[in-house]
């Protein structure tokens, strides 16, 4: 028992370190994005007003679309997340306490195999795939 709650603490200041580290970048809206990007092609390719005006437009579009289809996913996730908790509370109802402590250990074991402890995978580390164009 006083190793399981060592553990438990650990865990805890753990997650709290990570989470100090992780910091939130405010995400800009699509109107700026749109302006960026268009600022951008206008620098490097010396795009006209007209030219500036019609990629704008292009671009705001595109923007807008990308941030609805980020947000229908942030709530599909948020959705999938909710259901796989509620199956979990149901599924620890059913088993013993012994059962489930056997199950989480299971678990953990196996989330090892996927992924060796101490390996943290961030978004900068991931090769990014080539476009097809």
């Amino acid at each position: 028992m006083k190793k399981w709650m060592i553990a438990a603490a650990l865990m805890a200041f753990t997650s709290l370190q990570l989470a100090a580290q992780q910091e939130k970048r405010p995400q800009p809206n699509p109107e700026e994005r749109a302006k960026k990007a268009t600022e951008r092609m206008a620098a490097e390719l010396d795009l006209s007003e007209e030219q500036k005006n019609q990629i704008l437009a292009l671009n705001l579009d595109q923007a807008k679309k990308r941030q609805a289809e980020m947000e229908a996913q942030a709530a599909e996730r948020k959705a999938k997340m909710q259901e796989m908790k509620a199956h979990q509370e149901k599924v620890d109802a059913i088993l013993t306490e012994e059962q489930r402590s056997k199950w989480e250990e299971i678990k953990m074991e196996e989330r090892d195999k996927r992924r060796p402890r101490g390996e943290v995978h961030r978004r900068g580390d991931m090769p990014r795939r080539k476009s097809e164009n």
